[in-house]
């Protein structure tokens, strides 16, 4: 009971502080003087990020401010650490987010891509270290200037995909050209995976991450370089051929291309290259069966449908000509052909998919996922011909410690502690592409067990 008083009053005490200026003002310049960082979204991915970020507290004698939607969902993460002050926060709030913004060094943000800006704006007004796991959008671009001027850093794409992708694979470009040598084709590969342990249905697949973005992968089509000639591919035919590649340790995976790859040849200085293509990756069932869910139109998120008296069966009906003795069993497993009601919430036909993905394929409490990444170099040093695969995988611990949260999340927070200790002195608007950002981050990565394995033929 004493412990649970106790908490009780350090917690009133830090909310006082926090949000309430007038009151307690020999504490609020007390915990003034702490280093602070500041993290919006406490969500899936967040779980390993919030737990790296508590223990860097404890040695360091920082505070972490974490704002979600949802206070009880951070709640749920911080377990009343001392060093945490768990907030219930609307995004939107402009009042609320700037005054938190302001108490930080550096902001975290794990928020849906299209709130990104909100939070950076406040950043660049009071001069605040921004870092996300998000593709850099051209709202982000048009700040770099300003960035520069102030002297502050955004770090973005720093994740698992994007993110660990950039580091590694820059840091074996920057190894193979400081040889004299010329990288010819490269390949980067990753996917989000359920452990071999824990695959027990058709699909070899469960959702460990955002499952909109499961149902909608690939929908922009894919843009690459491929033995010279330049390909764009339709979202209708991205999944019509499923590539296999060896993985060290794994075995046979398939992969299909992942956006624009063309964007990142600049990036990566391989404009000699006579191939350049990043992929996801997933089991050959998976994409087999998938390209018939989008040839059927039941990805569809642009459409609106009358949920009111349909049912999967009628909703899945364009499936039908798709189905084989071979395949039934993959599509009666996630519920396709069942006579119950979908969702009456469900507003499009991507709604409806994404209700069956996450009944059918939900990871139970003690299941692990699985993060494979590997990339595949071809150069030539000397005139000599040579093949480097660079190989990671990382499995989960649990449904909420996942390969995924732990991916995602640990690049984001080593950057964080680096910037606070001054060790990561880089302004202006970055990805981890530069030896100043990734060669640290690698170097703490592999302290938490994110290791690459590198092999040369």
């Amino acid at each position: 009971m004493f412990r649970v008083i106790l908490q009780g009053l350090i917690e009133l005490k830090q909310a006082l502080v926090f949000t309430h200026p007038g009151i307690c003002p020999n504490l609020q310049k007390k915990y003034a003087l702490l280093k602070t960082i500041l993290l919006f979204g406490a969500g899936k991915s967040a779980t390993v990020l919030i737990e790296f970020l508590l223990r860097q507290s404890e040695k360091e004698d920082w505070r972490i401010i974490i704002a979600d939607a949802v206070k009880e969902r951070v709640e749920e993460k911080t377990k009343q650490h001392p060093k945490s002050v768990a907030l219930g926060l609307d995004i939107t709030d402009d009042k609320l987010r700037r005054q938190y913004i302001q108490e930080a060094d550096v902001v975290i943000s794990m928020m849906p891509p299209a709130l990104h800006y909100l939070i950076a704006r406040d950043c660049v007004q009071y001069g605040r270290h921004l870092l996300t796991a998000s593709y850099v959008d051209e709202q982000i671009k048009e700040l770099a200037p300003t960035l520069r001027e102030k002297g502050i850093l955004f770090l973005c794409e720093m994740g698992l995909d994007p993110g660990i992708d950039h580091m590694s694979a820059m840091k074996i470009i920057d190894e193979i050209k400081s040889n004299g040598g010329i990288v010819k084709s490269f390949k980067s590969h990753c996917g989000g995976l359920v452990s071999p342990e824990s695959d027990d249905n058709p699909w070899h697949y469960k959702i460990s991450w955002n499952p909109r973005n499961v149902v909608l992968a690939g929908a922009a089509g894919a843009e690459y370089k491929e033995e010279k000639n330049l390909k764009k591919i339709a979202y209708s035919q991205i999944f019509n051929q499923a590539n296999q590649v060896m993985v060290p340790g794994l075995g046979m995976l398939a992969f299909y291309p992942n956006r624009d790859s063309l964007a990142y040849i600049p990036i990566y200085g391989l404009q000699d290259a006579d191939t350049f293509m990043r992929t996801t990756l997933r089991y050959p069932a998976f994409i087999h069966e998938w390209n018939h869910i989008v040839q059927a139109h039941l990805t569809d998120d642009t459409r609106g449908i009358d949920s009111l008296n349909l049912s999967f069966e009628k909703w899945s009906a364009p499936i039908l000509p798709f189905i084989t003795n071979e395949n039934k069993d993959m599509f009666q497993f996630l519920g396709f052909f069942e006579t119950s009601q979908v969702p009456g919430q469900a507003k499009t036909s991507a709604d409806i998919l994404q209700f069956l993905l996450e009944s059918r394929l939900a990871m139970q409490p003690l299941d692990k996922d699985m993060i494979v990444m590997l990339h595949e170099f071809e150069y030539e040093i000397n005139r000599v011909s040579r093949h480097l695969q660079s190989s990671l995988i990382v499995k989960g611990k649990d449904a909420l410690h996942t390969a995924m949260a732990k991916t995602v999340g640990l690049p984001l927070g080593i950057a964080a502690t680096l910037i606070l200790k001054g060790k990561l002195n880089v302004t202006g608007l970055h990805i981890p592409i530069i030896k100043e950002i990734y060669e640290p981050v690698l170097k703490s990565l592999e302290m938490e067990g994110i290791q690459f394995t590198e092999t040369t033929i």
